[in-house]
Order: C-alpha cells, then structure tokens, then sequence
C-alpha cells in the first residue's frame, strides 16, 4: 500500500483500467475462476438498512454506557458484590466493541476492494468519523479502571465472574504508567481522524491510483511488483525501472507523509513518556524490550552467514558476480515456471493442513466454501494480502492478489493460518480473540511451512526440489533478514525525524544503508532502488510492526523443529495455543513446547534452520 500523485504514469483513467481488466480476464484462463468474497454475514451493501440501523444503535449504546457508568467505576470496584457489578459492565461494554467493530469492519473491507472509488472511500470515511465520536464516549472505563487500586480490583478478580476478565483487565493495566488525563485521551482519539488516520488513508488512495508501465500496459502496482519475478530477465529489469520511476516522480508526498507521521508519534510517545521510538509497540505486542533487542542483534549478526551467503550462491547461479536489485527474487535460470491454478492452490494448501489436522483443515475449508476469501488483481484493490479478523460473532475474511507464481500458493497458506487462527482465538470474546503481535504470525507461518514441506517431500527431481528449497529460503530471508532491516530503517528514520524534518535524499541514504548492510556485496543497489522504501505499507500503518514478521519465523522454525521430533500431543497443545488468542502472555502460552523467547539463545534455533537450508542448496550445487 504506497501512495502518489504527480507523474503521468500515476493518473487512474479508463483506458489503463480497460487494459488491466482485459489482462486479466485472459490470465483468469490459465488461473481459473477466482473467488470473491461474500460480506453480506457482515451487511448486504453500502445501503443496507441494518447498517445504518447498527450504526445508529452503536451510537446510541455508547452514550447510554457513559450515562450509566462514567464516574462510577470506583463505587463498582468498592463493593461486596464488586465481582458482579464489573462483570456485568464489562460485558455491556464488550457487546458494544463487537457491534464497533463488525461495523468498522465491513466500512474497512469494502474500501479495500476499491481503494479508489469516491462512494466506498467516503462511506469508509464517514463511518470511520461517527465510530471514532461514538468511541469517545466509551474511553472513560478504561481510565477508570486503571485508577481503581490494584489490591480492590484484585479482590475483585479473585473470584466471581470477573475472573473471566482478568486477562484483559492485566493487559490495560500495563498501559496505565502511559495514560493521560480523560479530556486529553478523548482528544487524541477525536484528532486521529484528522491526523495520523488521514495521513494513512492518503497513503493508501495515492499508492491505489498509481500506474507503472510494463510492456506497454499501465499497471497498478501489484502487477507490477509481481513482474519481479517474470522468468525474462528484460522483463524484471523494465518492471523495476517503472517501479523506481513512479515512486521517484512521487517522493515528496511519501516524504511528506514520512515526516509527518514520525512527528505525530514523537509527539504522542512524548506525552505518554515513552522512552524509545519503539516502546509503544512493544507494549501494545506486550514483549519486553530486551526480547526484541536480543532478536534483532542475533538476526544482524546472522547476515553473513544468511542472507550475504545466499545471494552469493544465487549470483554464482546466474553466472554473475553480483545479481542487480530487481532479480532479487527471480525465479532460478533454467527451471521450468508454470501457472498455478486456483484449484491446485487450495488443493495444495488443504491438504497440508489435513495432513497436520483433519480439524484445521475442516477450517481452512470454510474460507473457501463460504465465500470468505477475496483472490483476484483489479485495478484499485489494496495491493498484498491480509486476514481481517472482523469480529468473534462474525467470521474473518482474507484478502489475496492471486496471480499463480508459487508464491502465491504460500501467501494464500500464510494468510489461511491467520484466518484459522483468528477462527479459533474468537470464543475469547472482542476483549480477549484479539492475539499480540508476538503470536500473530505463528499460525500464518506454520501453516506455510506445512504447506512447503508437505511440497519438498513430493518433490523427487533435483532441479525443482534446488528451485523450491531457494524460493523458502528467499522467503525466509524476506520474512527475517529483511524485516529486521525494515525495523532497522524506521528507528533511523524515526530517531533522526526527532532532530528535525528529513529530505527525500537523507531517506532515501537510510534507506540503502540499512539494505546494503542486510542483503550483502552480491546484490547491486543503485539509485535505481532508492525510492523503494515509499511502498511499504507497514512503515504507514503500523509503525514497528515489521519485526513481528521476524519474531513469527524464528519462533515457528523452533516450534516447527518440536513438532518434527512427532512429540505426543504437539496437534492438541498447538490448538491450545491458538485458541488462547489474547488471554494469556506469549511466555506462559510456549512453555508447554519448551520454549522460552527471553532465552538468548532461543533465537538461534530458528536462525540454524535456514542456515541448513542454505547448506543443503551448497551441497547440491557441489554435487551437480
């Protein structure tokens, strides 16, 4: 999700859109018929009038929990009969996160159907307005409940139905050292639909209504970026061109947005008094600093022996001594490419998961059975993919831009494990479903590396079992090395913002500084990859994100390398955790797997298995 506007290239008209349906249309041959999603569980159209009914009875529960709760949360906690009377707020008051939340839900996934059409973008942005004012009535009970003495809301919790809620309870109180007082909390929540929210959705509509031109087509950038991986190196080298020229042509708005949303975080972090750039998101991931610390330095120290390795087995394959930023990824020379079809996609990745659990599987079937998936590339899409989880009485959604590379198959295995997930975190309710960033990607890779080793193992001919092994190797690289380097980029980016406003040159020399060190001397980086990290959407959205990505890998390689041993009760005890989605900590959910994150050694674990992997493509190479 990048975002622009100047350049001709960038200007949305019929004849580029025209082109791109009609391309489209013709590749749906070789991919087959292609699903989209179903939103009528969540309403049947912009129009429904159960929208605009739900939408005025959520307005209308928020005030009437103010009217009856604000001010008295203190009484609640103070009485005999506290347990109760909490509980039953509560739970009013998590009927009416889940109502909030189908609501913004549904306004969020048809926008990102069409990031460009003028209705769904102000029927995204209208209601995202009348929920953000209908929210403010709601933010006193948090503020109170953090005010309540630690010893009575204990008290509370110990028995009773409260019980039920002390996870959540746990968690706000981790917030309280950063909490303002109430009319500035309701301040920054009613601003940040004028302030980082709108920054976020300008981001979104430019990169939607950018177009690059490939092979004399004008593409959006999805197409684009997927033609990085064409098997004709002219093709690649002329996709990454447009890429660079587009992105460049636009670099003062994506600076501009850079720098204004990096101040608008220096200047919340400050008032809460978070000390790090990147203190709010570990609180928000609930992982310790020092965790995080430990991950990203094992992960810098490993890139000789990971990614600087790789590309240098990989330019020996191209018979070259240093491989030019666009063939990063390409596909292997002299390997046969084919088309993957739909079908074969989701019998691949289903069987997979039968092969682990008939009942993850059984799961995993419902997103295609029902309609919960959405696959093909159209012209203003949201670019990538995601599972959105809506809400526990609701279902989740995924989001694909399908195009049949094998990459393809493991995007839609990665985000298939989200949506499993999301499925069996929801009993948890829409205080508790909700899993930290810690744990969120422990499904969606895990069920990729189902997915790859299920694949390797049927896979007898030397040349594509090389081809398979490199492309997870690739992924993992993009998964660990690259993510940390994203981190990387924003704390320079962030630390430096701090001093003063940055130019498009100081971003773009970060930028190539972190990824020269990252990727290592076999990959060129011209200026040609400067502008490169405008597109990347997390450094929007969801600043600090991106070592989640690292976290989630090197955990499931661990967690994966338990699960080869075939342990007794590994399937049951990796429901368990899945199912637990935000009720308890990271910590306490990996002790049954013998794993421990604050191990200083734990992350090397993860770290080896790619390592081998590396090893195993060196030995074929020597034995070819």
């Amino acid at each position: 999700m990048p975002d622009r506007i100047a350049a001709v290239e960038a200007q949305p008209c019929r004849s580029a859109d025209s082109a791109l349906a009609a391309r489209a249309t013709a590749h749906a041959v070789d991919l087959g018929a292609l699903p989209e999603w179903d939103l009528s569980d969540l309403y049947a159209g912009l129009d429904d009038p159960a929208f605009r009914d739900d939408l005025a009875r959520a307005e209308s529960a928020c005030k009437a929990f103010a009217e009856t709760y604000a001010g008295r949360i203190a009484a609640l906690a103070a009485g005999s009969d506290a347990s109760e009377r909490l509980a039953e707020a509560l739970r009013t008051y998590e009927g009416i996160e889940d109502l909030l939340g189908k609501l913004m839900s549904y306004a969020g996934l048809v926008y990102s159907g069409d990031t460009t059409d003028e209705a769904r973008a102000k029927f995204y942005g209208d209601t995202r307005e009348r929920l953000t004012d209908a929210s403010a009535e709601l933010l006193f009970f948090a503020l109170e409940l953090n005010r309540v003495e630690d010893a009575v809301l204990d008290a509370a919790m110990a028995t009773g139905p409260l019980a039920h809620y002390a996870p959540w309870i746990e968690d706000l109180r981790r917030e309280k050292p950063y909490q303002l007082e109430d009319r500035v909390e309701k301040l920054f929540l009613e601003k940040s639909v004028t302030a980082n929210a709108s920054w976020d959705r300008l981001f979104n509509e430019t990169i939607a209504s950018l177009r690059f031109p490939v092979q004399g087509e004008m593409l959006p950038l999805e197409p684009t970026l997927n033609k990085l991986q064409d098997p004709d190196g002219a093709v690649r080298r002329e996709a990454a061109g447009a890429v660079s020229e587009v992105l460049r042509g636009n670099l003062r708005i994506f600076t501009l947005i850079t720098n204004t949303l990096a101040k608008d975080k220096e200047i919340s972090d400050r008032w809460r008094g978070f000390k790090d750039v990147a203190d709010a998101r570990h609180l928000s991931n609930r992982v310790e600093p020092e965790v995080v610390a430990a991950l990203v330095d094992a992960v810098q120290a490993a890139y000789p022996r990971l990614s600087h390795r790789y590309y240098r087995l990989k330019a020996k394959w191209f018979g070259v001594e240093a491989l030019p930023y666009w063939d990063r990824n390409a596909p292997l020379p002299r390997v046969e490419q084919r088309t993957i079809p739909w079908t074969e996609a989701r019998d691949t990745v289903l069987s997979a998961y039968d092969a682990f659990s008939p009942d993850l599987a059984n799961i995993a079937r419902r997103f295609f059975d029902d309609r919960w998936i959405d696959a093909p590339t159209r012209p203003g899409k949201a670019p990538g993919a995601f599972a959105h989880p809506t809400v526990p009485s609701v279902h989740p959604y995924v989001l694909v831009n399908y195009q049949g590379k094998p990459r393809d198959v493991m995007t839609l295995a990665h985000e298939l494990g989200h949506g499993v997930h999301q499925v069996l975190a929801a009993p948890n309710g829409a205080l508790m479903a909700q899993t930290p960033l810690t744990l969120a990607e422990t499904a969606s890779v895990f069920g990729e590396m189902l997915t790859f080793r299920k694949l390797l193992a049927e896979t007898r001919d030397t040349t594509q079992r090389r081809a398979m092994l490199a492309a997870k190797v690739e992924d993992m690289i993009n998964t660990v090395v690259r993510q940390i380097a994203f981190y990387a980029f924003e704390r320079k980016v962030h630390l430096a913002r701090a001093k003063g406003e940055l130019t498009t040159e100081q971003i773009n020399a970060l930028w190539l500084s972190v990824q020269a060190e990252s990727l290592g001397p076999a990959i060129q980086l011209d200026s040609g990859y400067e502008p490169y990290w405008a597109y990347i959407p997390h450094f929007i959205h969801s600043p600090f994100y991106v070592y989640a990505y690292a976290f989630g890998d090197c955990l499931v390689n661990s967690l994966y390398g338990v699960y080869a041993k075939a342990e007794a009760g590994f399937v049951e005890r990796y429901f368990a955790l899945l199912s637990a989605g935000g009720s308890k900590p990271y910590s306490e959910l990996l002790k049954p797997f013998g794993l421990d994150a604050s191990d200083p050694g734990f992350w090397q674990i993860g770290l080896a298995m790619i390592e081998g992997m590396i090893a195993e493509l060196e030995a074929m190479e020597g034995a070819s």
